[in-house]
């Protein structure tokens, strides 16, 4: 889920509009409307967390976060796995709501649009729903609900993409005083929230003045971060900057012994915080997930309690105090809440 340049004029001011359109997304601060159906304080609610993947470390992290917080708020979690496959989730999530299974449901969408329809399916059948993380609907560039009804604690694609790209470009002026080579290793292929966010990183790259050389897909384990990084080296031996998950990074960080390379990393893990604090990475971009995962469980189970809670929330804005932009410098005195 973590990774001197002399901008160009005009690279630095393409760099200002990307951010300045994108790092600011539409967060409405209307608050859904409590429920007539609303559930007494003594009841026990039910929470299904439809999380990426059980085996996925940034996964298990939103999942402690959720059941820390059902467990000290009388209610209950379960965690059902679709393994990163969309179809899948969807019709996990169908049979759940014909089934009803759960008062609340907490949604971590592999395919935020083709999970929009079992989602309204749930907000009809008097479900509360929290879309959390990535957006259910057609757009990766907002934390705005877009279906009607949902509460949304989420982190946009495009919004990590150019936080990331931030902090590539940061990361060249510590390796090069040129031209700066920037490899970004996208999580999956034809993945949507992964392709809105290698979009949005590439453009801000290109932007700010950085050539892309490459495009691997490095996925989310060691072991293909490893593969992609073996591919890169023999593809740009020159690179200066590698930037990808923190699972990857830390399959790759071993290959790039002896070379000047500077790596950011994606997801807030202890390996990816311990490798920024040391100076092995230059940065990672810390979601603290199993915080998102708690207030995720906190607005459902407030909202299916009868409370006005907000419905859109961008998470890097309302739990951290550096937006998820982790340096050296800024994770001073930040503990990581899960590992790899």
């Amino acid at each position: 889920m973590t990774r001197a340049l002399r901008l160009a004029a005009v690279g630095a001011a393409g760099l200002a509009l990307v951010l300045a359109g994108c790092s600011k997304p539409a967060t409405t601060s209307s608050s859904t409307p409590k429920s007539s159906g609303a559930a007494a304080s003594n009841k026990k609610l039910s929470i299904g967390f439809f999380g990426f993947a059980k085996a996925n470390s940034f996964a298990q992290a939103t999942w402690a976060g959720v059941q820390s917080y059902a467990d000290t708020h009388n209610a209950t979690a379960t965690f059902i796995d679709s393994n990163f496959d969309g179809p899948t989730q969807v019709n996990e999530l169908q049979d759940a709501v014909v089934a009803k299974r759960y008062n609340i449901v907490i949604i971590q969408a592999n395919d935020g649009t083709a999970m929009v329809q079992p989602v309204q399916q749930a907000v009809r059948a008097g479900i509360t729903v929290v879309i959390e993380f990535t957006p259910v609907g057609g757009k990766y560039n907002t934390a705005a609900p877009q279906v009607p009804g949902t509460i949304n604690i989420i982190d946009p694609p495009t919004v990590n993409g150019v936080g990331l790209a931030k902090l590539g470009l940061e990361a060249c002026k510590t390796v090069t005083s040129g031209k700066c080579n920037v490899a970004y290793l996208q999580g999956f292929a034809n993945y949507p929230l992964d392709t809105a966010r290698t979009n949005a990183a590439v453009a801000a790259l290109k932007a700010g003045g950085a050539t892309v050389v490459s495009n691997f897909v490095g996925g989310y384990t060691q072991d293909s971060g490893r593969a992609a990084m073996q591919n890169l080296l023999q593809a740009d031996p020159n690179v200066n900057v590698v930037i990808g998950s923190s699972q990857a990074l830390e399959g790759a960080t071993p290959l790039a012994k002896g070379k000047k390379i500077a790596f950011v990393g994606n997801g807030g893990s202890t390996q990816a915080f311990s490798y920024v604090k040391s100076g092995v990475w230059f940065g990672d971009y810390d979601v603290p997930e199993r915080s998102e995962g708690a207030k995720a469980a906190q607005l459902g189970i407030e909202k299916a309690r009868g409370q006005n809670v907000p419905d859109s929330q961008v998470a890097c804005q309302v739990l951290t105090t550096f937006s998820c932009l982790g340096t050296k410098q800024t994770l001073q005195g930040q503990t990581a809440t899960y590992s790899d």
